[in-house]
């Protein structure tokens, strides 16, 4: 873990949002590819 306890309040609340950013980045790139992979498996599964 980084420790920006020494840093100013302006850098540690630029670090969290950059945080928050990625993590929102991550998500939407992570179930982009679950949801390419399960939708023609969902679609195989309803049309049988």
């Amino acid at each position: 873990m980084i420790d920006l306890a020494a840093y100013s309040p302006a850098v540690q609340a630029g670090a969290l949002v950059g945080a928050v950013l990625l993590e929102a980045v991550a998500l939407y790139v992570g179930y982009g590819a679950v949801e390419q992979v399960a939708k023609p498996l969902v679609e195989r599964i309803t049309h049988t």
